[in-house]
């Protein structure tokens, strides 16, 4: 057992009686002070809190004159749980009920006998493990997410309210959009953090600016778990969104008015991929291709005729609406036949891919792009990844090409993001998505809703609301988040419907898993899709699932 230990001026001389105690259980490291002169305890309680936080000790001790200071100050850290105590059965309660790891004595209040005494049975004392205790110690580290911005409520209430608001949604209602995950604190940590105020335009050791060393760190760190978590020769972690890094292949490779061929928008592509309201449509020669109309699906025969015909420079796979594996092995055939680059954008399927429980694509494309941001479940942003002759042509073009300064703490919280995958626990969680989804999509199947091309093989399903039941999916989205689910309209192949309004809904479950669910709850909340659209005017249907939702989100909260 390892013992931090730290005191002011006022709790110089008990921490100095307790040290030799302490010694006799444990390694005890002495943060400090060093005498009796003035000094602040804050600077000591954050020395030992450090310790105790990143795991350098497993506890930590602590004394002023009161204890009050001290005790205030550890609290600040997360992962603390610093307890002040006066008595042996405080010791025992704090250990046995709060799973307390910080000990703080007063100096003025505790004779160095009691407090011998009180810190034997603090060490000595187990922490219970009853459900009550862990329930109320993780509500604890609840509040602490109200704390990540509560600076903001005297700096600013207007965005103050707004962060609040999205907390109290997330907390209350069930998200299924597909696009979307919940990040970890740590990720929400460094994309707050101060390498934010750092310029840093070029690439770690080649900088235009000075005083990059830490930056520089946290670059290479998530460039070099990138590769390695992706099996990737060359990752650029720069790119601000998907869509930048998009661009930043087209850059590389290819001129304008060349041909681009990838999924047309209306059949499950993206922005990005060649819309004519977007810059890739509006530079390049987009050709789209289209999934079968029985099976709704991708048709690989097909696509290699179109390809062997119109000769793209770029053959562009991945989707942001298409619920299918995709055969990257296939593509790669394909690309190889019709002289072409294969590029995929994976940004939906990354975490699949990370996870295994899809194939990966970056043994055979060359470049993938993604997003860090959707079943990652990391910051907004961007990233490619590339063969190692594309390297340099990738990092031109990103910058000075089309970039300036990277968002650095967002590239660190990136960084914290592909570590997190590296966790063996991912892959369950990976599977546990897509066998989520399939519960979900079963569940509303079930209930006699046409499912785009009859099931999912990922994170994701469609569902054709106009021809189950006469509805729009702007209406069915609208009902939904009446009712405490949030989904989003979409497009589903050869729709008759506008953009703007849509025949389908998309349903992914990539949040909900990472709250802890399920495949009974995400069969539940198929169920409760179900009841609302079967008559989105019944409000008193769309009452009943909210508080439905409620109670079950309740139960698994948010990181």
């Amino acid at each position: 057992m390892k013992i931090s230990i730290g005191s002011d001026h006022g709790g110089f001389a008990l921490k100095e009686s307790l040290k030799p105690v302490l010694r006799g259980v444990a390694q005890v490291d002495d943060k400090g002070c060093d005498g009796s002169g003035p000094c602040d305890y804050p600077d000591f309680a954050a020395a030992v809190c450090e310790d105790v936080a990143e795991g350098a000790a497993d506890f930590g001790v602590l004394v002023c004159t009161t204890g009050e200071g001290m005790t205030m100050s550890a609290n600040r850290f997360d992962g603390v749980r610093a307890a002040l105590c006066r008595t042996v059965a405080d010791a025992k309660m704090a250990r046995s009920h709060n799973n307390a790891n910080v000990l703080v004595f007063g100096g003025g209040a505790t004779a160095p006998a009691e407090a011998a005494e009180i810190a034997a049975a603090f060490f000595a004392e187990p922490f219970s493990g009853d459900e009550r205790h862990v329930r109320r110690i993780a509500k604890i580290d609840r509040a602490r997410r109200l704390a990540e911005f509560s600076a903001l409520a005297s700096a600013d209430p207007e965005v103050h309210a707004a962060i609040l608001a999205q907390v109290r949604q997330e907390d209350t209602e069930i998200n299924l959009i597909a696009s979307e995950n919940t990040s970890s604190r740590a990720v929400r940590e460094a994309a707050g953090s101060v390498l934010m105020n750092k310029y840093a335009e070029g690439y770690p050791a080649h900088r235009w600016y000075s005083g990059c060393g830490p930056v520089d760190a946290a670059e290479e760190l998530a460039r070099k778990r990138a590769c390695e978590l992706f099996g990737a020769e060359h990752a650029n972690v720069q790119p601000h969104c998907g869509s930048a890094a998009n661009m930043a292949v087209y850059f590389a490779t290819i001129k304008p008015g060349d041909t681009i061929m990838s999924m047309s928008l209306d059949q499950g592509g993206h922005l990005s991929h060649g819309s004519p309201v977007n810059f890739s449509g509006k530079i390049y020669n987009i050709v789209p291709y289209t999934v079968d109309k029985d099976t709704e699906m991708l048709d690989y025969d097909a696509i290699e005729r179109q390809a062997l015909e119109t000769k793209p420079k770029i053959l562009l796979a991945g989707a942001s609406a298409y619920p299918r594996a995709i055969d990257f092995r296939r593509i790669r055939e394909i690309c190889d036949k019709a002289g072409c680059l294969m590029v995929v954008d994976m940004a939906h399927i990354a975490g699949l891919v990370a996870g295994g429980a899809h194939e990966s694509p970056v043994p055979y494309a060359d470049f993938t792009t993604t997003t860090t941001h959707k079943t990652l479940g990391g910051p907004r942003g961007g990233m490619v990844l590339c063969k190692e002759k594309w390297a340099k042509a990738l990092d031109s073009a990103v910058f000075p090409g089309m970039q300036g300064g990277p968002l650095e703490n967002i590239i660190a919280a990136k960084a914290v993001c592909f570590r997190e995958w590296m966790s063996p626990a991912k892959k369950g969680y990976a599977q546990k998505i897509v066998s989520n989804c399939k519960a979900m999509c079963k569940a509303v199947q079930d209930r006699g809703y046409r499912i785009v091309s009859g099931g999912t093989d990922n994170h994701l399903f469609l569902v054709d609301v106009k021809s189950s039941r006469g509805i729009t999916g702007k209406e069915a989205a609208a009902a939904l988040d009446a009712a405490g689910i949030v989904v989003n309209k979409n497009t589903i192949p050869y729709d008759t419907e506008s953009p703007f309004r849509t025949s389908g809904i998309r349903v992914g479950t990539a949040s909900v898993t990472t709250r802890g669910m399920g495949e009974a709850e995400c069969a539940a909340i198929g169920g409760w899709i179900a009841d609302v659209l079967d008559d989105i005017s019944d409000t008193s249907v769309a009452a009943r699932v909210k508080a439905q939702a409620a109670a079950l989100v309740a139960g698994f909260p948010v990181p």
